[in-house]
């Protein structure tokens, strides 16, 4: 008799030990966030990467209730940024600030790039950011059509800065080359602040970049805007007509800012993130201020966000492969 009761006590056992694994599982999740969180950016301070985690981070701290933290870690075009965040621990205590350069253009142009786009969960794709065209006051062109004129009369010798080699900016100018046949030369740094400080101090010419680290300058006279990339002229800017609308029909360049986590997050953190993020880029208070800075608010399902990466990783290999855009 004794024995057949220690059977059922057994079960009950066991089945207590299932239920207090099943809610060890799902604490983290229900309890999220008990801890500060790291919002990796791949790029130095001063970009349009930088900017929006930073106007993200302070929103998504006071909705959560706990610190967000801004780990800049530049770096081969956001390369580096990108592997530490892949490799990071899957418990929604890190995000990454995903840029489309290094998303969808990098695994076209390096040869051993440290990280695959499955290593990374979709959380939202927040912002489509046109670039400008912006000029140094010292260079004597005020369109597109008197630049090219410019370059042509002294083949070789303008200079365009861009994020890095491979970086969206850098293909920008490649893409302006072939559509144009200019000869402009390009010109790497270490991301968009860095390449914004050097136009400043006329190390460079010109540069194609997001509006984030050019507009305040251009509104201050320090530089000059001449045109923008999208196919429409850029929210931040409306009186700047697009590439095609001032001569060269066709030419569009538009990149694009979102979030990831780490591959394995909990599908529930992965949402209370969407929900929240969604809420933040839609607020009334934030998004007039992503608008300022050329970053056009977009928003969405982690679903779709995968699939709009996967769509731009097909759109860009080729154009990569005709500009012959390589790096080690």
């Amino acid at each position: 008799m004794k024995a057949k009761q220690a059977v059922p006590a057994l079960l009950l056992a066991a089945f207590s030990a299932c239920a207090f694994a099943q809610a060890a599982t799902k604490a983290p999740a229900q309890s999220y966030p008990t801890k500060s969180i790291r919002y990796i950016v791949p790029w130095p301070p001063g970009g349009g990467s930088d900017t929006l985690a930073r106007i993200l981070g302070k929103s998504l701290a006071e909705a959560l209730g706990q610190q967000v933290i801004i780990d800049n870690r530049p770096g081969a075009a956001g390369n580096i940024g990108a592997e530490i965040g892949a490799r990071a621990v899957p418990d929604g205590y890190t995000i990454i600030g995903a840029y489309s350069g290094t998303h969808v253009v990098n695994p076209s142009i390096y040869k051993n790039i440290p990280f695959k786009e499955s290593d990374f969960t979709p959380i939202v794709l927040a912002a489509s950011v046109p670039a400008l065209v912006a000029l140094h006051p010292s260079v004597p062109a005020k369109t597109i059509k008197e630049l090219v004129a410019l370059d042509k009369s002294r083949p070789g010798t303008l200079k365009y800065g861009s994020s890095g080699s491979g970086a969206l900016n850098h293909l920008a100018g490649e893409l302006f080359n072939l559509a144009t046949g200019a000869t402009l030369v390009h010109v790497p740094y270490k991301g968009g602040g860095p390449a914004a400080i050097a136009l400043l101090g006329g190390e460079i010419d010109l540069i194609f970049n997001d509006p984030a680290s050019l507009v305040q300058h251009i509104k201050g006279g320090k530089l000059r805007a001449i045109a923008s990339t999208g196919a429409k002229r850029a929210l931040a800017m409306p009186d700047v007509p697009t590439v095609a609308e001032a001569g060269v029909p066709g030419y569009e360049v538009t990149s694009w800012n979102g979030v990831l986590a780490p591959a394995g997050v909990p599908a529930d953190i992965v949402k209370r993130l969407n929900v929240e993020l969604n809420r933040i880029i839609a607020a009334p208070d934030v998004r007039p201020k992503l608008i300022e800075f050329g970053l056009e608010p977009v928003g969405g399902t982690p679903e779709q966000f995968g699939k709009h990466i996967s769509a731009e990783i097909v759109k860009w290999a080729p154009v990569v492969k005709a500009a012959g855009v390589k790096v080690d």
